[in-house]
């Protein structure tokens, strides 16, 4: 007697291929992510005008498989900040390890200003998502990452000791006030000209 294949009663020696294996599952995860970052950061008044299925085709992924990751928009936009966030917190230490103080404090805040041009336009859905930044667990973490790059500064005597990183926060705060499109670049390049110089002791 020949046993049942229980996937696939039909034909008892050759089982159907699955639907999709964890790898393929991470890797349209990750397209989905990808692309969501690229068009919400691209539209001027961030995710409000990128539709679900605009980005589900750019993913090259069916509707269905998008809305299996992520559910709603807003758990899109939540997961995606997290995971930009959290680049921006590893860049620092990284930066802080293999370049001049200066040199690492300003190519970070180069990839802040990045990051704010994502969370222009979706700021209101990540403060609700967070109860207003009280639940955020990224904000230590973004605190420790300013830390770490104002302290290597401080004892190389390039920066002033005694920095607040929560001051430095709220200045940076502004990044993701600036609307993205042509100019926003520049203009957040003077603004953290303006920061780098206020932080520097100016032997």
């Amino acid at each position: 007697m020949n046993p049942v294949n229980p996937v696939n009663p039909a034909d008892p020696v050759n089982p159907l291929p699955p639907r999709a294996t964890r790898t393929d599952a991470r890797t349209n995860r990750a397209r989905i992510l990808a692309v969501a970052g690229e068009a919400f950061a691209a539209s001027a008044s961030g995710a409000s005008t990128t539709s679900m299925t605009s980005i589900a085709k750019q993913a090259g992924v069916g509707v269905g498989t998008l809305y299996r990751h992520f559910p709603t928009r807003e758990a899109l936009i939540v997961e995606l900040y997290h995971q930009e966030i959290q680049k921006v917190i590893d860049l620092a230490h990284t930066l802080a390890a293999s370049r001049l103080p200066i040199e690492a404090l300003r190519l970070w805040f180069d990839e802040v200003a990045r990051y704010g041009q994502l969370k222009y336009g979706v700021a209101e859905v990540i403060h609700a998502a967070t109860n207003g930044g009280l639940d955020d667990e990224n904000y230590e973490p973004f605190l420790g990452a300013i830390a770490v790059l104002l302290d290597a500064g401080a004892t190389a005597g390039v920066l002033k000791p005694g920095i607040e990183p929560e001051d430095v926060l709220l200045q940076l705060s502004v990044l993701w006030r600036i609307p993205p499109g042509p100019g926003s670049r520049q203009r957040a390049a003077r603004i953290l000209d303006l920061v780098v110089d206020g932080l520097r002791t100016h032997r």
